[in-house]
């Protein structure tokens, strides 16, 4: 069996840096996967866990991605074939 680490929404909040309200956000609108561990799915308040491997995925989904470089717009001039050197 693969020993993987579970965090709860308050130690993903502390290892992220930002507060556990914003982790259960990411949770509710699908972005942050989630393992509800209540005894009951119909239970009042549910047990939320969060794989290690989850995180990782989560946060290189929100990496900053380098734009590519634009391309200059060229004048008439540069653009012009010289026929002559």
């Amino acid at each position: 069996m693969v020993d993987c680490r579970y965090y709860t929404p308050q130690q993903a909040a502390d290892t992220l840096g930002v507060d556990d309200e914003q982790v259960h956000r990411w949770i509710h609108s699908g972005q942050l996967v989630a393992i509800n561990v209540a005894k009951s799915l119909a239970g009042k308040r549910p047990r939320w866990r969060i794989a290690e491997s989850e995180l990782g995925r989560f946060l290189l989904s929100r990496q900053n991605k380098v734009p590519a470089p634009s391309l200059k717009h060229r004048t008439k001039n540069e653009l012009a074939v010289k026929r002559y050197v």
